[in-house]
């Protein structure tokens, strides 16, 4: 087929994360200023200098059979339970044992068409270091010989083609904290550009272990206020100490408008595009007044029909880290100008935690369920406000806030990870 630029819209969506084990209870959490912040209470947390992070609601073996969930890292199980709603969601029938969708259930699709992308920063990385212990400790024949297939960082989209039946290509981009949302934009190019017509796409995080957390720690990354697990995250505070490590997956199902029109698909809003930059500044800080992110921000208006008057709300990257919340509202205010005054910035990592390679993709579910409902989410724990966060933006701080009930409007969702690597997608109401 030849390239195409073609309207691409969500029909499915699909999560488990700290505030509830599908979207639904994860927007009811984030709209009412939920924490899912918790203290951990592993044995191994004793020692850490961190002893708090945002546990996944529902554990993974209360929806996937534990034969299965077995040979699956944590991450792709995440990623499996979210892309299961997604595509039931989205009024797709699950694939029967012989390969093919049953009718009765739900619409089908060509997998030839079909493809699925989903991101993890991190990958199997409980597998990797509980199999080198189980070598350790107990000798090479003890070593799982489903090792390889869920350490590797392909896994979670693996297992998520296969649940499809995805053909069109099954992809994985890696790119630290923006792993998520350059998922859901590779995705929407293969619909644009008429590789698919359907594609499952989003990002899974599976990190909450000693290592990670110990390393986390060490390099100042993560806020030790563990005697305020709740209070934790405060992005855009005066007083904010880093980010909360969470978990979980989040997952959309895109699909071109032709497509979802043809089958009388419920439309929750179109995907406008991505905007993508690098900062080529620093391995882990980021530039300090924003010009990558800002390069990304004109980068997604150049490629795409986006009106800056239509944006009324911003899903913030916002980890609640001193130098790279502020850098995020600079951009906006200088590539956006007075414009930004009428955009309604969240951070729902203040109540999330920080899912790495899963946080594009939760927050691209919270991004298209603010625009379908017309709600921002708060931003909690923010009681002293950064004078240079208030120059720059609208923070909806505390409670939720309407938007406006009438007309077109568009939401940005803001994705930024280590190595520099910036992600912006743009979500429109239909």
């Amino acid at each position: 087929m030849s390239p195409t630029n073609r309207t691409v819209v969500v029909t499915g969506i699909g999560a488990t994360t700290p505030l509830g084990g599908d979207a639904a209870s994860t927007w009811e959490g984030l709209v009412a200023g939920k924490s899912g912040v918790t203290p951990l209470e592993q044995d191994w947390a004793a020692d850490q200098a961190v002893r708090i992070a945002a546990q996944i609601a529902v554990e993974p073996t209360e929806v996937i059979p534990r034969p299965q969930a077995r040979k699956l890292d944590r991450s792709a199980q995440f990623a499996l339970i979210a892309a299961q709603e997604a595509w039931k969601d989205a009024g797709f029938a699950p694939r029967t044992a012989d390969g093919t969708s049953d009718a009765a259930s739900g619409a089908s699709v060509d997998p030839d068409r079909l493809g699925a992308v989903i991101a993890s920063g991190i990958g199997g990385v409980t597998t990797l270091l509980d199999q080198y212990d189980v070598l350790k400790e107990k000798g090479v024949r003890r070593v799982s010989p489903h090792t390889v297939p869920m350490l590797m960082p392909n896994s979670p989209s693996a297992n998520v083609g296969l649940l499809v039946g995805a053909r069109a290509g099954v992809h994985t981009p890696v790119s630290a904290c923006a792993s998520g949302a350059e998922a859901i934009g590779y995705a929407i190019e293969m619909i644009r550009t008429g590789r698919a017509d359907v594609v499952v796409a989003g990002g899974t995080e599976a990190a909450i272990h000693p290592l990670p957390i110990a390393a986390f720690g060490n390099m100042m990354a993560m806020s030790k206020n563990n005697d305020d697990p709740q209070g934790a995250s405060r992005p855009y505070d005066t007083a904010r100490d880093g980010f909360v490590l969470g978990e979980g997956a989040g997952v959309i199902v895109l699909e071109s408008a032709e497509h979802a029109a043809e089958r009388g698909a419920r439309v929750y809003a179109e995907a406008v595009g991505q905007g993508i930059s690098a900062d080529a500044h620093d391995i882990v800080q980021p530039e300090p007044e924003g010009r990558g992110i800002a390069h990304a921000l004109q980068n997604l208006l150049e490629r795409t029909d986006l009106d800056p008057a239509e944006i009324v709300h911003v899903n913030a990257h916002a980890t609640s880290t001193p130098a790279g919340d502020v850098a995020e509202l600079k951009a906006l205010r200088k590539v956006f100008g007075d414009d930004a005054d009428h955009m309604a910035v969240s951070a729902t990592k203040s109540m999330t935690g920080h899912l790495l390679g899963g946080a594009g993709g939760v927050e691209s579910v919270a991004t298209v369920l603010a625009l379908y409902h017309r709600v921002a989410p708060p931003t909690i724990n923010v009681e002293n406000l950064d004078p240079e966060a208030e120059a720059n933006a609208d923070i909806v701080r505390g409670e939720a806030r309407k938007l406006p009930v009438e007309g077109r409007i568009a939401a940005l969702n803001d994705s930024f990870g280590f190595g520099g690597h910036n992600v912006v997608l743009a979500f429109r109401t239909v």
